[in-house]
């Protein structure tokens, strides 16, 4: 058998995508810096995004997994809790109505902002994120099987979370114009908030009942 279950992964990675695909503040910042500097320059900010997110998973996990180990009966009340917040983020996702708010783009040269600028612009949106650090805090650590090692687990999970979120994040910096226009039309929002909402629901059931 392999590091992880394959039932597992068929679960895990349509829902990371959809919640990776739904607009939020690394998206955004991913639409308008493409727009207004090209996907080229965009893919510094990236780089610091994916660093973020690297390290967030992993301190998530981590953290949680310490916890674990001093109190293991602990495991089964962390298991619902994160099971019923997940619901609650589904259902908040279908009950979800606005619409993309977008930032103008910058009007300053591309040229001008040093990389590592870009680079630490990424890092630092997607560590302040408080949803990314209740997502992954609630739906990361279920998915570790807690009878084999715990690095090599990790080590799938954070590759197919960060090709994902990469992804993504290069469909919105290439997007440009079109999925901006696309982005601001409401119905399109809410229709991308209820798949990524379903499936939250489904994961919530999944690990309540697993």
């Amino acid at each position: 058998m392999g590091v992880i279950d394959f039932s597992v992964l068929v679960l895990f990675v349509p829902t990371f995508f959809f919640v990776s695909i739904t607009p939020g503040m690394c998206m955004t910042l991913a639409l308008t810096m493409g727009m207004a500097f090209g996907v080229k320059r965009t893919l510094w900010m990236m780089l610091g995004e994916l660093c973020g997110v690297a390290l967030v998973a992993i301190a998530a996990v981590l953290g949680i997994a310490a916890f674990m180990l001093q109190y293991p009966q602990a495991f089964q009340v962390f298991k619902y809790c994160g099971a019923a917040y997940l619901g609650y983020l589904g259902i908040q996702m279908w009950r979800a109505r606005g619409r993309m708010v977008l930032v103008q783009p910058s009007e300053t040269a591309p040229s001008a902002i040093p990389r590592w600028t870009l680079i630490s612009q990424g890092f630092i949106t997607a560590v302040a994120n408080p949803k990314g650090w209740a997502f992954f805090i609630a739906l990361l650590p279920p998915f570790i099987n807690q009878s084999k090692p715990v690095v090599p687990q990790m080590a799938v999970l954070l590759s197919v979370i960060l090709l994902l979120e990469f992804t993504c994040m290069l469909i919105y910096a290439s997007g440009g114009r079109t999925l901006s226009r696309l982005l601001h039309r409401g119905e399109n929002v809410r229709l991308m908030n209820r798949i990524a909402g379903t499936l939250m629901l489904g994961v919530g059931g999944w690990l309540a009942l697993s």
